[in-house]
């Protein structure tokens, strides 16, 4: 398996990639096994799309990657806590963990329209059998809103 701080990190160079292009401070890496099999960042703003959160663009490029609906005992990192879209649709494409580094609460300090309602409690509202591990280069993760916040032309939802 490979190492979650290394995953975290392809998801941080990630989200500074979008965060270049004009995009919000998210980033998202997919693993199975030894083999990353997706990496996306935001792209709201850029596609138009709301749903174009970091976890859903590379849910659908891992899921293309391996050809199945389902990433079964996948390993995610994610920049940041997954919302409550995001996280059910982690839990719908059966990933194994997700590792999270910044907060709902992060995401919401710096501008951003967050339901506040934390990616635990849904997963245990709705019984689901992912494991969220949160804490992971906490410090590198929140520094993305802070590059993001002094970028010009942001645009929070």
């Amino acid at each position: 398996m490979i190492d979650p701080a290394e995953l975290m990190q392809l998801a941080i160079e990630t989200c500074r990639e979008g965060i270049a292009q004009g995009q919000s401070p998210f980033g998202c890496a997919i693993a199975i096994g030894d083999e990353v099999i997706a990496q996306a960042h935001n792209s709201v703003v850029l596609t138009t799309d709301i749903t174009a959160h970091a976890e859903v663009n590379a849910i659908r490029l891992g899921c293309k990657t391996v050809e199945n609906i389902f990433l079964t005992d996948a390993v995610v990192a994610t920049t940041c806590e997954p919302c409550p879209m995001c996280m059910a649709a982690l839990h719908w494409a059966r990933v194994g963990t997700v590792f999270y580094g910044a907060t709902i609460a992060d995401a919401d300090t710096s501008g951003f329209n967050e339901l506040q309602l934390p990616a635990a409690e849904l997963l245990r509202i709705g019984g689901s059998q992912v494991k969220l591990i949160g804490g992971l280069l906490v410090d590198e993760c929140r520094e993305l809103f802070d590059l993001w916040n002094a970028s010009p032309g942001k645009v929070a939802y």
